[in-house]
This record gives C-alpha cells, sequence and structure tokens, in this order.
C-alpha cells in the first residue's frame, strides 16, 4: 500500500516532511538553493504582508526545476476564507507540462492557526485530476466550495478529504469516479452544520468497491452517523479485500459496533481504527476479544458533554 500519516487528525502543514519525502519551503524573498528537487517535497503559501501564493508559485517556476518535483505541497492563499482555492487550481493546471514528474499533491496544508479548517475555501479539484494523469496521490483540505465531478483517473493511489463537513455531492462523486488504482481512499464526514450533508445511500457505490478494485484501506471519518455507517459497513462487499478500515474521530457508539460485531467477518483485517469514540468499557473490551489478531485502536475514549457526542473535527 502506499505509504501514509498514521494519524490525521491534527491540522498539519507538512512543513517537515510529506509523501516520505523532506520538505523545503520556497521562499520568495529568499535565494537559497533548492537541493535535488527529485528528493524533496516542495512547499509554496502565501505570507501575509509579505508575499502571496501567486508569487510563491512563481518563485517556484524560476528557482526550481519543476520537471524533477515529485510532490507539491501548496499550503495557505491569502484570504483563504473568503477567497477560493480555484486561483491556485488553475496556476497548477496551466502549468501542468513543467511537472511532468509530480505524484502527489496536497492542497490546503493549513494550520488551525491559519484558518480553521470549516473556513478553508476550496473549489473544483477535478481539473487538477485531469491536468496530472501520472499524479497517484491527491489531498484536500476544507470542505467549502469543495467541488469534484465524476472522473476516470488510472493511476491515483491515495484520495483524502480532509474536512469538517463534506459535501454529499463530493462523496456521490468519489462512488462514480472510475480510479482501478485507488488502494487508500479517506473521507473526513463531518457534520452538517459545516456541510456535511452525506448520508449512507450516498456512499452505497464506494462500499460497492464496484469502481475500485484495488482498494486495500477505507476511512469513514469523523461523522456524527458514524452508528448508521458502522451498520452500513458490516454487510459492504468492499470490507472483504481491505487490509486496514478506519471509523475513527466520529460518533461511534455501543450500537454501532455491535452492528460491526454482528455483520461479516473483520479477523481479515490487519487494523481496525475506532480511535476517538464513545464505546462504554465493556463493549470495547468485546471488540477487541471479537478480533484477537487484528490491531484494534480504542484509544481516545470520549464522554458525552450534557448528552451531546461530537465529531473529532468539526470547525
Amino acid at each position: 500500500m502506499i505509504p501514509h500519516d498514521t494519524r490525521f487528525d491534527e491540522q498539519h502543514r507538512y512543513e517537515d516532511s510529506y509523501a516520505g519525502l523532506p520538505v523545503i519551503e520556497v521562499v520568495p524573498e529568499e535565494d537559497e538553493e533548492i537541493p535535488d528537487p527529485a528528493s524533496v517535497a516542495v512547499r509554496i503559501s502565501a505570507e501575509i504582508d509579505d508575499y502571496d501564493v501567486d508569487e510563491a508559485f512563481d518563485a517556484l517556476l524560476k528557482r526550481v526545476d519543476t520537471a524533477k518535483v515529485p510532490a507539491l505541497v501548496i499550503g495557505a492563499w491569502e484570504d483563504c476564507y473568503e477567497e477560493s482555492s480555484e486561483q491556485i487550481v488553475g496556476l497548477l493546471v496551466d502549468n501542468a507540462a513543467r511537472f511532468p514528474g509530480l505524484r502527489s499533491l496536497f492542497l490546503g496544508a493549513m494550520s488551525s492557526d491559519e484558518s480553521e479548517i470549516s473556513w478553508i475555501t476550496q473549489s473544483d479539484v477535478t481539473p487538477l485530476l485531469e491536468a496530472f494523469p501520472r499524479l497517484e496521490r491527491l489531498e484536500v483540505r476544507g470542505g467549502t466550495g469543495l467541488e469534484l465531478r465524476p472522473v476516470r483517473h488510472e493511476s491515483l493511489r491515495m484520495l483524502r478529504f480532509e474536512t469538517g463537513g463534506l459535501p454529499a455531492e463530493v462523496v456521490r462523486a468519489v462512488g462514480a469516479c472510475d480510479l482501478p488504482a485507488l488502494e487508500r481512499l479517506d473521507l473526513w464526514l463531518g457534520v452538517q452544520n459545516y456541510g456535511g450533508n452525506a448520508t449512507v445511500a450516498d456512499l452505497a457505490p464506494i462500499l460497492s468497491g464496484e469502481r475500485l478494485p484495488a482498494l486495500r484501506h477505507l476511512g469513514l471519518q469523523d461523522s456524527e452517523i458514524q452508528d448508521e455507517i458502522a451498520a452500513a459497513v458490516a454487510s459492504a462487499p468492499v470490507i472483504a479485500r481491505l487490509e486496514s478500515l478506519a471509523l475513527s474521530m466520529g460518533v461511534l457508539t455501543d450500537e454501532g459496533a455491535e452492528a460491526l460485531l454482528g455483520g461479516q467477518p473483520l479477523t481479515h483485517l490487519h487494523t481496525l481504527d475506532l480511535h476517538h469514540h464513545f464505546l462504554t468499557d465493556a463493549m470495547a473490551a468485546r471488540v477487541a476479544e471479537a478480533l484477537p489478531g487484528v490491531q484494534v485502536d480504542l484509544s481516545g475514549k470520549e464522554k458525552p458533554v450534557h448528552d451531546w457526542r461530537y465529531v473529532a473535527v468539526s470547525e
């Protein structure tokens, strides 16, 4: 499977490493030489009162042999809570021919200090998949304004949407995409209050696995309907061929765990990630006992606040 981080709960800026490579940031005001671009991930972002992301992108084109760049991290763009990512997406698409070696791309790698995840204004990211047919890894942070159209992409191995609310239209588009090489799919579904209006019915094409023949990891996380998702997963055809499953970060209770235990066997899994949950101690013990050969992450037991159960990432 494609290498990935072990835990994504926090809004990493990917300043140190990304896609298994050390990160080098291109700063327009500096002239220091960039190391062999084939061995690093290049990061650009806006710096308030100093330069915008357009200037950083221009410096990247001038100072780096972009033909060798395997990974790009796009951080903040100016006024990202009002201005969408459309302009930076356009810059990437317009210059796609200058990045023939690009295999990994993160769009919106901002910390909460720069922008809360629900404030990040995204745009249609389909052009990135169309312009980079050899891209293997696409990760996007922020669900506001996020769009995706169904496409076929032969090379993509990892697709990840980190949001506090993932629009149902995007979930349905993912399910309608033909992604024959995709090994890893992670969807932070979020909450309705921040646009996360997907239902279990919207997930049905993904759970069938028909367009995802290579899928080995599925993450359906950070959801306020985590119990319903767990019940759907219990009988989903795609589960039988997975190596790892993540139903973490959401409002998983004993009801959802009971559905999982009563469904198809999960003993073939290598890992089952349920961290940030609302299970009773007795149910957590039942889950661990039922899956003795599986690495089950039951960390992060949460307690309701006045009967309110909450996801790990929303605003």
